[in-house]
């Protein structure tokens, strides 16, 4: 039974703490290197058990986060948002009580009020994903780089990676039998960038992206910069709709969430 007084508003009743309810989005980042992925799961520690626990310590009530995305185990998020409601004022050092609570592995960069409706995952127009190579065995490095043979060509990789541009259709680049609705996709970034001799990264932005599809990606631009495809080969991959066509998936450690886009309009002015 929810306490509080009970309201009629448009032809509905609603009780004050509905009606004083607001919603708030939360910015953050993590290491995802010993977590069991992002969201909650019934064996294993996560960011988000960590997120709630800690939120349910400072308010004292349990609080319900809501993940623009899921990244999966040993992924990293530069920045990940969340949403949750709360009916009360939130304590100005919220977000500095928190990160006092939260392992060092999370860091909260911000917590702002949003639009009533405003939803963390459905809302976004815009997620980008950054993996990261390196041909050096360097220990600071071992669990934002996954390591790899020199010699990779980045000219045919990006040749490649020209051709997951526009909306299409990544199933050939999807885990298979999971609950995904449609698996098109909308990439209007896509390309290797070189930073030095020993590292490099692949920058990729969509409007959405589907379980496991990064990875997937990367570990067939691989085959690609190794000379086991050739760019017509992988929009062969892509046009065939079929996983088993594409490579194996890249290793988790190099691949982070750095980026996620929102409308001006969910946010109060």
């Amino acid at each position: 039974m929810v306490n509080g007084k009970w309201y009629m508003v448009n032809d509905q009743m609603v009780n004050d703490q509905m009606v004083n309810r607001k919603r708030y989005f939360i910015f953050f980042a993590y290491d995802g290197t010993n977590f069991h992925g992002s969201q909650t799961q019934p064996n294993g520690n996560t960011v988000q058990s960590e997120l709630e626990a800690a939120f349910a310590t400072i308010l004292r009530k349990p609080v319900a986060l809501t993940f623009a995305g899921r990244t999966d185990a040993g992924v990293h998020a530069e920045k990940m948002v969340a949403h949750f409601d709360w009916e009360n004022t939130l304590p100005a050092n919220l977000g500095n009580r928190l990160n006092a609570l939260l392992p060092d592995t999370i860091a909260v960069e911000g917590i702002v009020p949003v639009a009533e409706s405003a939803h963390a995952r459905f809302d976004a127009t815009s997620r980008t994903y950054r993996y990261r190579i390196t041909t050096r065995k360097n220990p600071f490095t071992y669990h934002t780089h996954a390591r790899v043979a020199p010699g990779l060509d980045f000219e045919a990789m990006n040749e490649a990676a020209a051709l997951l541009l526009g909306i299409q259709d990544f199933s050939s680049f999807c885990r298979a039998h999971t609950d995904t609705k449609t698996t098109i996709c909308d990439v209007r970034e896509a390309r290797w960038v070189q930073e030095n001799e020993t590292e490099a990264y692949f920058v990729i932005t969509a409007n959405r992206f589907l379980r496991n599809m990064v990875r997937a990606v990367v570990g067939t631009l691989f085959e690609v910069g190794r000379g086991r495809m050739t760019p017509q080969l992988f929009a062969e991959v892509i046009a065939a709709h079929d996983r088993k066509r594409a490579g194996h998936s890249a290793p988790a450690e190099g691949l982070a969430l750095v980026q996620i886009t929102y409308p001006e309009n969910i946010y109060p002015e």
